[in-house]
């Protein structure tokens, strides 16, 4: 029989740690797995026998010494066993809840993990001012909150809970499942009594005895300064409740109204200013609107079309108490017909060079 090369088949050195093997072994795993679509058997088989000797010290190090022919290698009267789940009769067993701890969804259990309510997404529209200076918004939203009678207990007010003869009180219960690497055992939650180890004598007629109550809550939601269009904003346990869990998450995606003559920059707000052609050459002063208000601003003379001028701190506020700039981008205004006066000035100060 030709010698298996167990470093190969798991795609790792001959040097490799036990990490490296041991999570190249599970991405092998996954991908070969029977119960799925793609998977094959004969390599996961492979895959897991290479393993069983890579993965333990003592035979990967009886494995480097004398290599397939080893005692603990596959084939022969001495090979891997998959009836007896071990090499030989040995009683060699895969850490299954270690190995595939990544894998819940391909097995049907993995870990336990922490119950939790649902999340919840929602809009809300902002005006361009409230999105640069922050707000605060109340928001309505119907959804299921911890009963209030019963406080989520799930029982009448007075009265007494009992242990849960599902679970015998420990909220769990455990569940033994046959593969071809040998019987495992999960543990879910008991739908029972919703993981609590105990269910009450008498219902909260007001949940029917879940603790959880479909109402309408009221949120006050804060706005930060300087959000921008598209942001998400997590606000945590504002989601659904569920039995005996921890409520989920409200995430709140913002968008932004566009204003119609002030843009943004990062932290730099800008506008646009007609400017009259004479001014431009003299200079003058004008009135700008920023979002703080109305600002006077001095034209210096023989400013160029397109030029910036500079506001300083009456941008978009952030970090700590700081703020950007406004900066008033001049527009030079030509015009489109000159008298008959104006255009003799024009042809003067041309002849002057002008």
């Amino acid at each position: 029989m030709a010698q298996k090369d167990y470093y190969n088949i798991l795609g790792v050195e001959k040097g490799a740690s036990k990490d490296e093997i041991k999570k190249a072994f599970r991405k092998l795993a996954a991908q070969h797995h029977p119960d799925k679509k793609t998977g094959d058997e004969s390599k996961f088989k492979e895959v897991s026998e290479a393993y069983a000797v890579l993965g333990d010290e003592k035979k990967r190090a009886e494995y480097d010494a004398y290599g397939h022919a080893f005692s603990g290698a596959g084939g022969g009267g001495g090979g891997f066993n998959w009836a007896q789940g071990g090499f030989g009769g040995q009683g060699f067993e895969f850490d299954i809840s270690d190995i595939f701890e990544n894998f819940g969804d391909v097995f049907g259990g993995g870990r336990e993990r922490q119950a939790r309510g649902r999340d919840i997404s929602i809009d809300v529209e902002l005006s361009f001012k409230e999105s640069i200076f922050g707000t605060t918004r109340s928001i309505l939203l119907t959804k299921n909150n911890t009963c209030n009678e019963c406080e989520g207990t799930g029982a009448k007010r007075g009265t007494e809970t009992v242990t849960c003869s599902t679970c015998n009180g420990n909220g769990k219960v455990r569940e033994t499942r046959q593969s071809i690497l040998g019987s495992f055992t999960t543990v879910r939650e008991c739908a029972t009594c919703s993981g609590r180890g105990t269910v009450p004598k008498e219902r909260c007629g007001h949940c029917a005895g879940t603790g959880v109550h479909r109402s309408e809550s009221e949120i006050e939601m804060k706005i930060p300064a300087g959000i921008q269009n598209g942001e998400m904003i997590r606000m945590t346990g504002q989601g659904e409740a569920a039995p005996n869990s921890t409520p989920g998450d409200l995430y709140v995606k913002v968008h932004v109204k566009a204003d119609d003559f002030v843009k943004r920059d990062g932290n730099t707000l800008i506008r646009t200013l007609p400017v009259k052609l004479t001014d431009a050459l003299l200079g003058s002063t004008y009135a700008v609107e920023t979002l703080d208000g109305t600002v006077n601003i001095k034209i210096p003379a023989g400013v160029k079309h397109g030029e910036l001028l500079r506001i300083k701190e009456k941008g978009v506020p952030y970090g700590n108490k700081r703020r950007g700039d406004f900066m008033v981008k001049l527009n030079v205004e030509i015009p489109n017909k000159l008298s008959r006066s104006a255009r003799k000035l024009i042809e003067e100060l041309r002849e002057e060079g002008i």
